[in-house]
Parts: C-alpha cells; structure tokens; sequence
C-alpha cells in the first residue's frame, strides 16, 4: 500500500508526496502528458528530442549534472508514446537541489543553435544505431504503421524519420516546449522520509511562480479494429528467421486490459508458457518465442515475437503459433494456469514497490491515468479476471486481423 497525499498548486502542478520513513534516498519524479502521440505527423521524434534537450541545461543552470553529482545524486529519463518522464534520487539532506533544478528548466530551458545542433546529433545517431544499423532494428519502425493507420501509434518514439529530427527548427522546439512543458501538464511526485508540510512548502516556493499552459487539444480516434491482416517480409542479414504477430488490443481503461495481459502471460511469459512450452523446448520450431503487450492508453497491441530454429519457414512457425490461440480460444486455461500469472502480476509488483523511484513513478503514472490511488488497487483487476474471460479474448485474435511482419536471413 502506497500512502500518499495530493496537492495542486494554483498553476496546475499536481504534486503528489509519499513518506517512506524506511530509506534515506528521495526521488523526485516529474512526467509530463506528452508523448510521440501528441506529435504532428510531419514533425515525429519531437517528444524523444526533448528528452534530450532537457538535459542541455536551463537559462540559470547551464550544467544540469553536476550539481545532482555534487549533491550526492543520479538522474535519468525515458520517452514512450503516450508520456515523457524524468526523475533524480538523492539523499533526502539534497531534495532543494532536486526542486531547483526540475523547476528551473521547466520555467526556461536554454535554448542556444549549438545545443539543439548537439542533441539533434545525438538523436540521428541513436536512430541510426539502434534501428538502422542494428539486427532486427527496423521492427518498430515497420510493424506499428502496419497495426496503425489511424492513431499516431503507427510511429516509435524516435519518429517516422530521421529526416524530421533533421529539419527541426529553433522555432519548432520552442512551440513544443511552450505547448507541453509546463506546471499545467506536469505530475510532480516525491517519494521518500520527508515531512510533508516542509516539502510542499519548498515545492510552492520553486514552482509557484512558474505560469501554465494551454495544452493543444487532440481529438484522436481509437484505431479502428479490422479484420484485414497484412504480411510483410524483409530480407536482411540477420541470423536467424524471425516472425512477429501483432493485434490490435483495447486501450488501457477497458477491463479487456488485464484480460489481454494475463492472456499474453499463459501464452508467451516464462519457459512454462505455453508457446515455449509446445515450439521451443518440445517440438524446437523456434529458439526463442514471447508474448506481450505494449500497455498503451490507446489502443495497443498484443505482440508474439519469436526466432525460428534452422530451416523452419515461417508458414509453418505462424500456423503454430495460431494452433495455440485456437487452443485457448477453444477452451479455458486451468483454474492453476490462471493462478500462477496472477501470481507473478502479484510477485512483480510487491517486488518494484520496495524502491521509493518505482513508487515515486507509479503514482505519476496513475494520477496521470486518472486517479493516483489506482496503484495500490489495479491489481484487484487481475485477480477477478476468470478463465473464460481468458479464452474470449484469445478468441477474439481469431476475428481480428493480425499483422504479420516476418525477417528472411538474405542468403535463403
């Protein structure tokens, strides 16, 4: 159970703040509401850039590491399709500096030419490093326009192309900054043995002063669930044949949600699951084979990823897989296999919640969703989940079209 209590400032900044008498580390975790959702579709790789651009230092603090380093701190941040996150740990004696900082840039990044050119560097050669030039890297870039024709998931967070990082313009970022990186469109949470009143104070005082927003308003429709399926085949030199299947889920507040979760873990999640189970360790039609899927707000995608062992084509590794899905859309999994996923939900999440930055970025994560208490009650949706609900979703792979993106080793 995370105890926590909730504060807005006047300028919108929610500030959520979590005693933990048990570590003397603080994390101070801030998410802004902006993800390469919220992206123009000729102007992608944005919300990522400024994951970058963030750590390019403010008008006032031009180093943003060193006075985290000097206070004894570490920071990070990562960038997905529906949010952007940023946090810094530190001793609790250094949270002021924490405040300082995350406040101090979101009122006035310093923007310079020769800090969007470094960053815009960085960003092309992590493109080119991660995607282009790596094994199997184009999969996202190729597999989320097949599943989306609609919704601006049909991009990864890096962008549809390197030539849009390319292009942007002093005047382009500073639109996204001023659109999306403010108090009105941030949830601070801090995490760790502090006195509440003394910290909300402290936050009043570095972030008051800072004016909202007004965020740009998107009307996105749902991608539209169809029954056409879509194959794609790249040659590549890779080493192995690999088979990707992905299907067009239910956003993240359906209660299909934990349905389609607990159904990716029977099929794909662990040596015991029943694809490794029946194409890995029994018949060897594959080397390694996992299902999951990509907890979007939206609607999402269940994905069943797999390398295909030595001369097995992929007709016959995707006909498998789909025999498996009949199989469980057929009939109902044991009341046992249904037990032991619940289980590992269960484990996982007890687990993550001994780290106060884990607790810090849950509450954003959930406050974000709605309502900062759902993370000490969303896995009551797990364990109400039934066997036959199971099956129904499995059964409803059967009926929707699923898209099929498939790696050919060049030499076959």
């Amino acid at each position: 159970m995370i105890d926590f209590e909730k504060f807005t400032l006047d300028n919108g900044l929610r500030v959520l703040i979590h005693r933990d008498k048990n570590t003397p580390i603080v994390s101070v975790n801030t998410l802004y509401k902006v993800g390469a959702r919220d992206e123009s579709p000729e102007k992608t790789g944005f919300a990522h850039l400024f994951e970058h651009l963030m750590f390019s230092g403010s008008k006032n603090v031009p180093d943003f590491d060193m006075p985290i380093q000097k206070a004894g701190g570490q920071n990070n941040a990562f960038t997905n399709n529906d949010f952007t996150n940023y946090y810094i740990t530190l001793p609790k004696e250094n949270i002021e500096t924490a405040f300082w900082l995350e406040s101090d840039r979101m009122l006035d990044l310093g923007f310079s030419e020769n800090g969007l050119e470094v960053q815009r560097k960085v960003v092309i050669e992590e493109f080119g490093q991660r995607y282009l030039n790596q094994p199997y890297g184009e999969l996202w870039l190729e597999l989320r326009p097949m599943a989306y024709k609609v919704h601006p998931y049909q991009w990864a967070t890096i962008g549809k192309s390197v030539k849009h990082i390319e292009d942007a313009t002093m005047e382009d970022v500073k639109t996204f900054y001023q659109d999306y990186y403010s108090p009105s469109n941030a949830i601070l949470t801090i995490s760790g043995d502090v006195e509440v009143d003394h910290v909300l104070d402290r936050i009043a005082h570095w972030y008051g002063d800072i004016p909202p927003s007004k965020r740009p308003v998107l009307n996105l429709d749902q991608e539209p669930i169809t029954i056409e399926a879509e194959t794609k085949t790249l040659e590549r030199d890779v080493a192995q044949n690999a088979l990707h299947l992905a299907w067009i889920m239910c956003e993240r507040s359906h209660p299909d949600y934990f349905k389609f979760d607990l159904l990716s873990d029977i099929l794909g999640n662990g040596k015991s699951s029943r694809l490794h189970r029946n194409l890995v360790t029994e018949s060897r039609l594959f080397t390694q084979l996992s299902a999951y899927i990509t907890g979007s707000i939206d609607r999402g995608l269940i994905v069943i990823s797999g390398m295909l062992s030595e001369g097995v084509d992929h007709d016959l590794g995707r006909a498998k897989i789909m025999s498996i899905i009949k199989d469980l859309a057929s009939q109902p999994p044991s009341e046992r296999e249904v037990e032991k996923v619940k289980n590992k939900v269960l484990s996982q999440k007890a687990i993550a919640e001994t780290g106060s930055l884990y607790k810090a970025m849950n509450l954003s994560y959930f406050e974000m969703l709605g309502d900062a208490n759902d993370a000490n009650h969303f896995q009551d949706e797990y364990l109400k989940v039934r066997g036959f609900e199971i099956q129904n979703v499995a059964g409803q792979l059967l009926t929707r079209g699923v898209k099929e993106l498939r790696y050919k080793k060049n030499d076959q």
